[in-house]
């Protein structure tokens, strides 16, 4: 029965693409042995899951809906989207402190000391990951300043502490709000960017608000 469960939950997630992102919401996770079976482990002890443990992990799984066999892990759902967007704004231009130093044509510490400046004064979005600090290259001029429309935008979003990711993924992308428009496009439109003003800080407020 421990088996079948253990096999039944692994296919399960599979099926749904979730498998991966089990450990990142401090779930069990499991691995296929040689014959393919599920292999599944605690996160904290390393060991193989108990068959106390493995009701429980499907207990957690199908908690979400009010029908069980038809519910869905919310939060693996959530955690799987936003690695889609992340691995997304990661595709687009971004730079590096060496490669910004490189095309505003000074060293690295100046450019360093800039970037921190700007961002301390929440006039440029910077992104940590990893170990690194990303300068997402659609807040840059092409000389490698930062774009003076983008500030009533950026102002806001980040002094009301929004995640950095988000903020990037909402200035990058269409909104309602816009119309479809996207944020850092409508910014440097006359025409539109007192309208992407107002809805970044709109969305700050909900920031500061459900904070």
């Amino acid at each position: 029965m421990t088996d079948d469960l253990a096999e039944r939950l692994a296919a399960w997630l599979e099926d749904l693409g979730l498998e991966s992102h089990l450990a990142e919401a401090g779930l069990p996770s499991f691995t296929r042995d040689a014959s393919g079976l599920a292999q599944w482990v605690d996160p904290h002890t390393g060991d193989p899951l108990t068959a106390e443990q493995l009701d429980q992990l499907d207990t957690v799984l199908h908690s979400d809906g009010s029908e069980r066999e038809y519910a869905v892990p919310l939060a693996l759902v959530q955690l799987a989207r936003q690695a889609r967007v992340r691995k997304t704004l990661l595709a687009s231009p971004v730079h590096s402190y060496g490669s910004l130093a490189e095309l505003r044509g000074e060293s690295v510490n100046a450019t360093r000391f800039a970037v921190h400046k700007a961002s301390a004064a929440h006039a440029l979005l910077v992104v940590p990951h990893h170990r690194d600090q990303l300068i997402p290259a659609f807040q840059l001029t092409a000389a490698g300043e930062p774009r003076v429309e983008m500030l009533p935008l950026l102002l806001p979003l980040l002094s009301a502490g929004m995640d950095p990711w988000h903020a990037w993924a909402w200035l990058t992308q269409p909104v309602a709000l816009l119309g479809g428009l996207v944020p850092h496009e409508a910014a440097a439109d006359p025409d539109e960017a007192a309208l992407a003003a107002h809805a970044a800080v709109r969305l700050a407020e909900r920031v500061v608000s459900s904070g």
